[in-house]
């Protein structure tokens, strides 16, 4: 491995002793973007590097942590249903280079060790979408009004939703996608069909058939209310993940529908990642990517013809993609971060990482912060992380430091991470324009601590209390907010925590005659908007039927 100059040998851990780094270095001139004669795109990474073999797969499921034993079981105390379990183990793939991995991408942010912070350096079987939202007043929602807040007392909030499955799923389970708040909708996509749900009643608003699988999705909405499913293209177990089907959300109306180009000469690779920004839609996959109107779906740009390639992206108010860059020998590699501009596909800056290290996640755009890795071997336990942040103008504006502090955010798009899924839905960590937040990794409690983005320093931190667990989940007002996981004794709450720290403040308190129902969403994704909280599933196994059916998909409280 090449090292950066004036680093030391890294010796472990993510982040930096405490103490132990005063500064940051600058980032070195910009490389020539001429690539050599011969430019070889080494893979990083999972490629060549896949842990394996398969057989050591714990769980039934490839690692994916089955559901509880019966519906709606109640969290262990302190579980608090978002840090339950281990990472699902990987498992290798010789050409697509996937990892599937139980509820999404778990890894150990941890400052032991010594600091060795980088320096700056269609088919014939094509199903159609149908073209109209058909409406179904009550199925797929628990219960009315009466049912759903029977037991409610007073200051608890209200629960507006409780939606349970309504498909039969294949035996190796389905992924869940979303979920979406577009107004006063919450929208999810699983299978061959994708629901809105009123936020205000539970009714269910409008349903939109996709006549194949939904396989994956961007996780942005659009400030129209659009959103972008990834569709099978095809219904037999070849079909591949290639085509990209818009739905106006505010409507339920099916817009346009495009499949992605398959890359040449890549046999059997046709998994792409989805995110927009602007009115742009990319996807990327393996040394492809492209960009779609998505008010139309014609294509804007393809990848780059010479110099770094994008292979992974990240949306939203900016568009910020990870790209392989040419080397000399195959058996190393090289990658930066690039700014690019939504309707061009070009870069507008650049941010070189040192050789070996890698983009792994990118946790705000703006401002950008990302997650880099240096995989040292084998196993990922030994993966070294960083968190850097950038400036606007792409330099480095500090690298997290995290003392003996642990942290276990969780980002992917579904339960079969791509490589190139830089973004997803993460968990337990949020950001603004100065601060990052990030939940440490609980015992028997945890905290949220706040970083500094202009020193990579914490500036404070907030304790869960005894037996509970906490996990940012957005950023509103300049207040984080958080959410309080319920024990088998105290309800569940959603809280905000003032930009300097202090007391938090709770703004919705969950109803205590709940918590089995609301302990029993397993690793959920989560979303707060507009004074409601939505759990969401991310996955259904298909154990049995009278399990798939009892399986609750959404949850939301209001007040």
């Amino acid at each position: 491995m090449t090292q950066p100059p004036g680093q030391q040998q890294p010796q472990g851990g993510f982040g930096v002793s405490q103490g132990a780094q005063q500064g940051f270095p600058q980032p070195p001139a910009q490389p020539p973007q001429t690539p050599p004669t011969q430019p070889p795109y080494p893979q990083p990474g999972p490629y060549g590097r896949q842990p394996g073999p398969y057989g050591q797969q714990p769980g039934p499921y490839g690692g994916y942590q089955p559901q509880p034993q019966y519906p709606g079981a109640p969290t262990p105390p302190g579980g608090g249903g978002f840090f339950k379990g281990k990472p699902g183990a990987v498992i290798g793939a010789a050409v697509a280079g996937l990892l599937v991995i139980g509820g999404g991408t778990w890894f150990a942010l941890s400052g032991d060790g010594e600091d060795d912070k980088p320096s700056v350096s269609k088919s014939i079987d094509d199903p159609k979408p149908s073209g109209s939202a058909s409406v179904d007043q009550g199925k797929g929602t628990v219960g009315g009004e009466g049912d759903l807040n029977a037991g409610r007392r007073p200051g608890e909030a209200r629960i507006v939703l409780l939606a349970k499955n309504d498909i039969d799923v294949p035996g190796n389970g389905a992924e869940i996608f979303g979920p979406w708040v577009v107004g006063d909708t919450i929208v999810k996509a699983m299978s061959k069909k994708v629901d809105g749900y009123s936020v205000t009643d539970g009714r269910k608003k409008w349903s939109v058939k996709l006549g194949a699988d939904a396989c994956l999705a961007a996780p942005q909405a659009s400030a129209e209310g659009k959103i972008v499913i990834g569709v099978k293209n095809g219904l037999t177990e070849k079909s591949d993940c290639s085509d990209l089907q818009m739905i106006d959300a505010k409507t339920g109306k099916a817009g346009w529908k495009t499949s992605i180009p398959k890359p040449k000469g890549l046999i059997g690779f046709s998994d792409f990642t989805v995110v927009f920004s602007g009115n742009t839609v990319t996807a990327a996959g393996l040394d492809t990517s492209y960009g779609f109107g998505l008010n139309d779906g014609k294509q804007l740009f393809g990848k780059p013809s010479s110099g770094c390639r994008p292979y992974g992206f990240a949306g939203g108010t900016r568009l910020i993609a990870a790209a392989n860059c040419p080397t000399s020998e195959a058996e190393n590699f090289k990658q930066e971060i690039q700014n690019i501009d939504p309707a061009t596909g070009k870069a507008t800056w650049t941010y070189a990482l040192p050789a070996d290290w890698e983009v792994d996640k990118v946790y705000a755009v703006n401002p950008a912060v990302v997650s880099i890795k240096l995989q040292v071997d084998d196993s990922d336990e030994n993966t070294k992380r960083r968190i850097i942040a950038l400036t606007d103008s792409g330099k480095l504006r500090s690298q997290l430091q995290f003392g003996k502090d642990k942290f276990e955010p969780r980002c992917s798009s579904s339960s079969i991470a791509y490589r190139g899924d830089i973004q997803g839905w993460c968990t337990g960590v949020a950001a603004d324009a100065s601060t990052l937040y990030l939940a440490t990794k609980p015992t028997d409690t945890n905290d949220v601590v706040a970083f500094s983005l202009d020193t990579g320093k914490p500036k404070w931190r907030s304790p869960a209390g005894p037996g509970r667990t906490m996990t940012p989940v957005t950023v509103q007002d300049g207040s984080v907010v958080v959410y309080i996981a319920p024990t088998y004794s105290v309800a569940g709450a959603v809280a905000t925590i003032a930009p300097a720290g202090g007391a938090r403040k709770v703004v919705l308190k969950h109803q205590l005659s709940a918590v089995e129902t609301e302990s029993g969403f397993m690793e959920p994704r989560t979303v707060y908007a507009d004074g409601r909280f939505f759990l969401a599933t991310t996955r259904i196994n298909g154990l049995n039927d009278a399990e798939e059916r009892e399986t609750k998909t959404l949850m939301a409280f209001g007040k």
